[in-house]
């Protein structure tokens, strides 16, 4: 497997983004061409059907920039441990696909990456001069701002809930039985992998450009399940006792209320 000090391997989920692709390679490239790392660019797609394969096709010419399509397989989080597998190099970016993450700071995260002393870098919204876009809706902001605090016992850094994220390749083999669901695919890696040292780079998180937004109720659903699950493995005793409590109060109270009733 070729590999250079400064190489990346750019993972980017994608599921009906056509119109986003051309923009988002460029911006990548623009921004990589500043410096002198080595980089590849890998776009996984849930079968979108939406021409997707031949902007890539199109693409190829010009950048290094592959598109994987998996006919049989769905969902975020899984796109980007096939990224994972297919990348040539030893250390990973992830962006999302809608340029609501900016491009232009992947060099200052893997930057911060080397810099010692952390083992995962997360774009954070919230950190330092972080920021969204004023019209961001407030229905959005809230439920952004409530799943945050509920993801940061797991993950101690101001915007655990991003899906711009830079790691080492040895970090995510290091991970134990990955076995996301729904979306927030840094979420699992950071606690799966036991990592210990995060690091934080301010983005300003934009406005989509095109296509609609994959988040949905179900999706949300889906999100605390994932909790429930990371909270039993990284807290295993406590999330055990929490579970006896909340089990024997409720029967206390239901005991309570029959005994009322007689």
């Amino acid at each position: 497997m070729p590999s250079s000090l400064s190489a990346v391997s750019i993972i980017v989920p994608t599921f009906r983004e056509a119109p986003n692709i051309g923009p988002l390679v460029e911006r990548v490239f623009a921004a990589l061409a500043q410096t002198d790392r080595q980089a590849e660019l890998i776009l996984v797609d849930d079968n979108s059907k939406d021409g997707s394969e031949a902007i890539v096709e199109s693409l190829r010419a010009q950048y290094p920039v592959r598109l994987i399509v998996r006919r049989d397989a769905r969902g975020l989080s899984s796109a980007v441990l096939t990224g994972f597998r297919e990348a040539r190099f030893d250390r990973f970016v992830v962006l999302d696909a809608d340029l609501q993450h900016p491009p232009e700071m992947i060099p200052v995260m893997l930057d911060r990456l080397e810099e010692g002393g952390c083992d995962f870098v997360i774009g954070t919204r919230y950190g330092g001069e972080g920021s969204i876009v004023d019209h961001w809706p407030l229905l959005r902001r809230l439920g952004s701002r409530v799943a945050t605090l509920f993801a940061k016992p797991l993950m101690p850094v101001s915007d655990p809930m991003s899906g711009f994220f830079a790691l080492h390749r040895g970090v995510w083999e290091r991970a134990e039985t990955l076995n996301p669901i729904g979306y927030k695919i840094a979420l699992e890696l950071y606690v799966k992998s036991r990592c210990s040292g995060p690091a934080e780079v301010p983005i300003h998180f934009a406005t989509r450009t095109a296509g609609k937004s994959k988040l949905i109720i179900r999706e949300q659903v889906r999100y605390l399940r994932h909790l429930g699950r990371l909270y039993r493995f990284r807290f295993p005793l406590l999330t055990a006792i929490l579970l006896f409590v909340v089990v024997a109060g409720t029967g206390a109270i239901a005991l309570l209320a029959v005994r009322a009733l007689w």
